[in-house]
């Protein structure tokens, strides 16, 4: 018998599952086991070729038509995302090994919350009128046409809506490739928007590793490419996209600050500190792993921290008791135990955790590291686990340079009980997600992007409509045209 996760073809084009089995096999691994649940075959350049030539062509059309007629095609698909929140939460969880108790609230709710935000923004998408004298300008908001999504493995549901809502609400059609770890759930994004009455080809989902990304990167026809994914990975695509001129959406990795200073309310902070490196395994890319603390408060809040982490329930993530799941596969788990080796090595004390958990899966404990210095590896690279490295600062100033001095710049929390200092040190914070006495807040209505190194454009928000849709503007002379001769 098939197990329940395995999706009925390995591939969604123009309208329905197609499959093609001359591709490479994907094994999709379940992550809490280790066991194999499906496979799906990587696309082959004749399943690239179809996906592309029927995004392209159903483009046209979709655009034409209202964008209100749009939006209610988005909202429609939202609601039926929302009927099928427990199916879709159980299918994340075996793509991603994350806890059902945090798909159940964070992943096909927040891909439902994107398609119901952009649907309900694609009917207000106009131009401006410019008046002249008595000439006047008008400007019309136009879809850059074919969209590619590259995908990332740690929020496969939400990633594919991410990318998917604001470019279907402008007016384009998108191939989006899911990470080649989970490709199960963007399956379900597609059949959920045709059945919501998209037309066939306005949204394509193909499997694939780098070759397959690199096809749809390169490919003349694509207008526009979004990846979510590593920093490196990032510099070689936004390469691979200026050689054709696309427009181009980043969202890259960090290491970002999040700042305690002894006002702050402990148990808030130390609440801040989990979310922002424990929540998903610490796998989430605005994580803020730099946790400094100020000097004063420093042994309250680690004891603190180490009495809540220990409250962590490692186990079956369908459980909906377990609160902490396994890393995503066995080689991000080794990836991440290297680390820990590295901080160990490096001379930073392990205040909990610090090794592989004693079960089935790849689990790794919460770990967190006090006593690091700026310098060490923990501090400076980006680890995409549960590892938290708690620094001392004394003051304000210094703390500032600190946090900024990497090359990333996603995200920054401060926690502080006086208001003119939270504003005052985010405002020197080079990062473009940043949180106030919070952590890792991503709703759909906040832009979400990052600074320097972490990418360039912005997801979410109207300031997501500006980064899938161009300006044309029109001069109207009313009289007659002046000239040399």
């Amino acid at each position: 018998m098939t197990h329940p996760a395995q999706p009925k073809a390995s591939h969604f084009i123009n309208g329905e599952y197609v499959e093609d089995t001359a591709g490479t096999p994907i094994p999709v691994i379940y992550a809490a086991t280790g066991e194999q649940i499906a496979t799906v075959y990587a696309a082959t350049p004749a399943i690239v070729e179809q996906a592309l030539s029927t995004a392209k062509e159903a483009q046209k059309a979709w655009a034409k038509m209202t964008g209100t007629e749009r939006g209610r095609i988005l909202r429609r698909a939202a609601d039926i995302m929302r009927e099928r929140n427990h199916e879709l939460s159980v299918l994340e969880t075996y793509d991603t090994g994350k806890p059902l108790q945090e798909t159940l609230v964070a992943d096909a709710t927040s891909g439902a919350d994107a398609l119901e935000y952009f649907g309900g923004l694609a009917g207000s998408l106009t131009g401006e009128h410019i008046p002249m004298g008595e000439d006047w300008v008008y400007t019309v908001r136009e879809a850059l046409g074919l969209c590619v999504g590259i995908g990332a493995w740690n929020y496969p549901t939400q990633i594919a809506c991410w990318k998917g809502a604001p470019a279907l609400a402008c007016g384009n059609s998108m191939v989006f490739k899911p990470s080649e770890t989970t490709p199960l759930c963007a399956l379900k994004v597609a059949e959920i928007l045709h059945e919501a009455g998209a037309p066939a080809g306005i949204y394509n989902v193909i499997q694939g590793m780098g070759e397959v990304g690199g096809a749809l990167v390169t490919d003349p026809r694509v207008d526009k490419v979004s990846l979510t994914g590593s920093v490196p990975t990032g510099k070689k695509v936004y390469a691979a996209a200026a050689e054709g001129m696309k427009h181009v959406t980043m969202e890259l990795g960090g290491k970002s600050p999040l700042i305690i200073f002894d006002d702050a309310d402990i148990d808030n902070a130390v609440g801040g500190a989990i979310n922002g490196n424990f929540y998903s395994s610490g796998q989430v890319c605005s994580n803020g792993t730099r946790v400094f603390v100020q000097k004063g408060i420093k042994e309250k809040f680690l004891a603190r921290l180490a009495e809540r982490t220990g409250n962590a329930i490692l186990g079956d993530p369908m459980d909906e008791a377990t609160s902490f799941g396994p890393m995503v596969t066995e080689n991000q788990m080794n990836i991440v135990l290297g680390y820990i080796e590295k901080g160990k090595e490096e001379g930073a004390r392990v205040v909990c955790g610090g090794a592989r958990a004693d079960m089935p899966g790849y689990y790794i404990q919460p770990t967190v590291f006090a006593d690091v210095t700026d310098d060490m590896t923990i501090a400076r690279e980006e680890i995409f686990g549960p590892v938290m490295s708690v620094l001392d600062f004394d003051t304000e100033e210094e703390v500032i340079a600190r946090a900024n001095d990497t090359e990333f710049g996603l995200s920054a929390g401060v926690f502080t009980n006086d208001f003119s200092r939270a504003h005052r040190v985010i405002g020197q914070l080079e990062a473009g997600s940043c949180f106030i006495n919070s952590y890792n807040d991503a709703p759909v209505e906040a832009p979400f992007g990052g600074v320097k190194a972490s990418g360039v454009g912005r997801e979410n928000s109207k300031e997501a409509i500006k980064h899938f849709s161009q300006v044309k503007s029109v001069y109207v002379r009313m009289g007659d045209v002046e000239a040399a001769f």
